[in-house]
């Protein structure tokens, strides 16, 4: 129970560094900024698992740390940004 508490922490603070790192409007609440960095950090673990030679099917989620889901989610928020564009226009 814990550790899902502490999971659903470092995601809001990587969702939310995230949204101070990259410019711009991004419409969203605390809810879907802690996704925001949830995602982030599956997408950060498995760049440092391609980076680091990790074995990616070793375990289902990679702790990357506080960084790692930061870059993870300024990628995926950057994404969902070109994303949100593109389909109002």
């Amino acid at each position: 129970m814990f550790a899902f508490i502490w999971w659903m922490i470092i995601g809001l603070v990587a969702g939310a560094l995230a949204r101070l790192l990259v410019p711009g409007r991004q419409p969203m609440g605390m809810i879907l900024t802690m996704v925001l960095g949830l995602i982030g950090s599956l997408v950060g673990g498995f760049i440092s698992s391609l980076i680091f030679g990790h074995d990616p099917m070793q375990s289902m989620i990679h702790a990357t740390g506080l960084i790692g889901s930061t870059i993870g989610a300024v990628i995926v928020l950057m994404l969902y940004l070109a994303y949100a564009r593109r389909s109002v226009v």
